[in-house]
């Protein structure tokens, strides 16, 4: 079977609601080739330094246009990342953090799921931000997250996530076919890093994987790497966007394919550590 998948690249800034109608009509756009999953980046609604408590509090208004999006287009989204005040089981989180939270809405406009980041971006970089500490505003999530649906189980991360293949392995463990990356790797990272990545933890899980980044300028220190791609469980780039800026870009998922090249190359039979 194929199904039509879709990477969103986006260059969102500090405006909510810009940022959200750029989202529906990239979304409009996937919707119109047929699309049926189409995953937005990480800060996909708000990406400005210091406004995660701020964005947290918009929370409400940013899935109800989830649900409206998907149910308009009927289309499965995974949103990305947004703050979130409150963890899965309703505890607040701390005074002064937030999540970073994943939703997944169901093509009826249904809320089926959210994975909160499990690894934090606390790291130096060459470039002109330098330091980059998540663990000062954000709570790190431990639930490895897979999501059922018609044509696949998807495997949930964010960013950084992208860096520790052992989460990746563990999403294999249960039973996911598609992983995504919904990210916003610096582009000095995203230069080095960032492909390379996406195909070795395609290659090891075996798993088709969707890479949806921001891409340019969102500040006077803050430029994304972008380059969206999508990407089989044999390391084959299938589609990508290589210009900075906005982007839908579409690939298909084969899951005879896949199936095909788990059983040629049985890993998990084989594995002997754990």
């Amino acid at each position: 079977m194929k199904t039509k998948l879709a990477a969103i690249q986006l260059q969102s800034k500090d405006d909510l609601q810009a940022n959200l109608d750029h989202c529906a009509l990239l979304l409009a756009n996937a919707a119109q080739e047929n699309v049926k999953l189409a995953v937005l980046p990480e800060n996909f609604a708000m990406f400005a330094a210091g406004a995660q408590l701020a964005t947290a509090k918009q929370l409400p208004k940013i899935l109800t246009w989830l649900s409206e999006q998907a149910r308009l287009h009927q289309l499965w989204i995974v949103a990305g990342s947004v703050p979130c005040l409150e963890r899965k089981n309703g505890e607040m989180v701390p005074d002064g953090k937030v999540r970073a939270s994943c939703f997944v809405y169901n093509d009826l406009g249904q809320q089926v799921g959210r994975y909160d980041k499990i690894h934090l971006f606390d790291v130096t970089v060459a470039d002109k931000q330098a330091q980059y500490q998540e663990s000062a505003t954000f709570e790190a999530g431990d639930e490895v997250v897979v999501i059922k649906t018609p044509f696949a189980n998807i495997g949930l991360t964010i960013c950084y996530d992208l860096r520790f293949p052992q989460l990746f392995q563990a999403l294999r463990d249960q039973g996911a076919d598609i992983i995504v990356v919904p990210a916003a790797f610096t582009a000095l990272t995203g230069k080095a890093h960032w492909q390379v990545l996406l195909q070795a933890r395609a290659i090891e899980s075996q798993c088709f994987i969707v890479g949806a980044g921001q891409s340019g300028q969102h500040s006077a220190t803050r430029t994304t790497w972008g380059h969206s791609q999508l990407i089989n469980a044999w390391g084959e780039i299938l589609a990508e966007q290589h210009q900075e800026g906005e982007g839908v870009v579409i690939a298909e998922y084969d899951s005879d394919e896949q199936m095909r090249i788990r059983q040629q190359m049985p890993l998990l039979s084989h594995r002997r550590l754990s």
